[in-house]
């Protein structure tokens, strides 16, 4: 990675992360959103275009950024001493330009679905996590672990190879196992900008079933993956 620019790196996560939260919530519109072809076709269907959405860009700029993809995952690196701390905010505004632009073309392609869908819930599903246990703690708890698993799988999978593109396929199946076994409670997000950014489109979105953005719940899915994606990362440093 040390050969790319700064700039070329970040252009690789911002595109990566908008092709994660495009096909990862677009999977969601097409299962939530009334009258698509995916309509009612279950949590499987999100979670393989979750694992997909994150596998796909993990294998295009993996070499080049790292596809971190998750200001978590920067977060946790830097804190380990195993990213510098200089380019860490370049990082996340790329990963956070990168997710609001994904969420966007989701919009864009199921305008006429989120017309027709009155469930409000349903609506804020394909933009950011909820708590539907209507449980702070829960949610916390469920994305710490999601993101805690996560990383550490990452970090395992894809240390000491000169070429970790292979491995990315084992890291989408992770991200789908995630989805399907975590995702009951919230989502989940695993991610800060996967969540905080397509929540801010739903706010300014002018559907007319959207209901409001929740942003009570917001602070969870920002603050436990990171903390979770941290303590993967000091874990497998202390320890592998």
């Amino acid at each position: 990675m040390d050969h790319y620019t700064l700039l070329t790196r970040c252009i690789a996560e911002f595109i990566g992360t908008a092709i994660m939260v495009a096909l990862g919530n677009g999977s969601v519109a097409n299962v939530e959103l009334k009258g698509t072809k995916g309509f009612h076709g279950g949590w499987v269907l999100i979670g393989f275009g979750y694992g997909i959405g994150v596998m796909i860009p993990a294998m295009m700029f993996a070499t080049i950024s790292g596809a971190q993809i998750n200001p978590a995952m920067t977060l946790a690196l830097a804190f380990t001493n195993q990213f510098p701390w200089h380019e860490v905010l370049p990082y996340i505004v790329a990963q956070l330009l990168g997710a609001t632009v994904g969420q966007i073309a989701v919009v864009l392609t199921y305008k006429p679905y989120y017309d027709k869908t009155t469930n409000c819930e349903c609506v804020l599903g394909t933009f950011a996590t909820i708590d539907s246990a209507h449980s702070y703690l829960n949610g916390f708890i469920n994305e710490l672990i999601g993101t805690f698993l996560l990383v550490l799988g990452a970090l395992a999978m894809t240390a000491d190879k000169l070429d970790p593109r292979a491995d990315f396929i084992a890291l989408g199946f992770l991200v789908m196992c995630l989805v399907v076994s975590f995702g009951g409670p919230t989502g989940p997000a695993l991610n800060p900008a996967r969540d905080i950014m397509p929540r801010i489109v739903h706010a300014f979105c002018p559907f007319k079933n959207k209901g409001g953005s929740h942003w009570k719940y917001s602070w969870v899915p920002i603050v436990a993956p990171i903390i979770g994606a941290t303590l993967a990362a000091i874990l497998y440093k202390a320890v592998f």
